[in-house]
């Protein structure tokens, strides 16, 4: 059962990313005789991005102009049978703007290739790296949820707007200030020329 804490949120606004660390503790091997568990901590550092919320296409949580449903409602299914179950986050994503960054996905976590979700369009490629969403003190779990701009035919991909699926956020509204926490091992964050 894993258990996650994290400490020391540091606020900017459009300056380079902030580095923290949060603590990871990991319980393996529990014993019913002794009634304990061993653990293992181990720190990572996170990059912490400030961002605006902002409307999208609202193709993901759908209906929408291009799409007679939501985009993660198709697409979720496949996610969970190719090992990643995102059952109990938000059927929608935040558009979270942070320029004047960008951003770009070194090692993601997952890769799907050749997801067919939809018969109007060819298939897509979609990764993913896990985050966290911190509003008003709160920090939930997530996703950055990244359908590749190069098979993806509809709706420019814009490098400074994260796309995340979180677990549900109460009362969060478009022009909202947050900060993402992101795994710098797995995406690179910087102010492009």
């Amino acid at each position: 059962m894993p258990v996650n804490s994290s400490r020391g949120i540091e606020k900017h606004k459009g300056g380079l990313p902030q580095v923290r660390q949060a603590t990871h503790i990991i319980y393996v091997a529990y014993s019913s005789k002794t009634n304990a568990s061993s653990k293992i901590t181990c720190m990572t550092d996170w990059i912490s991005v400030h961002g605006i919320l902002t409307q999208g296409y609202r193709v993901a949580s759908g209906p929408s102009a291009d799409y007679p449903y939501g985009s993660l409602e198709r697409q979720r299914p496949i996610f969970k049978s190719r090992g990643l179950d995102l059952d109990g986050y938000f059927n929608g994503t935040l558009n979270i703007d942070i320029r004047p960054q960008a951003f770009a996905l070194k090692k993601p976590e997952y890769t799907f290739r050749h997801v067919e979700w939809t018969d109007l369009h060819p298939p897509e490629d979609f990764s993913f790296s896990r985050c966290k969403v911190i509003y008003a003190g709160v920090e939930y779990d997530g996703w950055v949820y990244y359908p590749h701009p190069e098979t993806k035919e509809r709706n420019f991909q814009d490098p400074s707007l994260l796309e995340v699926i979180a677990a549900p956020i109460p009362e969060i509204e478009y022009g909202d200030e947050l900060q993402v926490l992101l795994n710098p091992e797995e995406v690179s964050v910087d102010r492009p020329d």
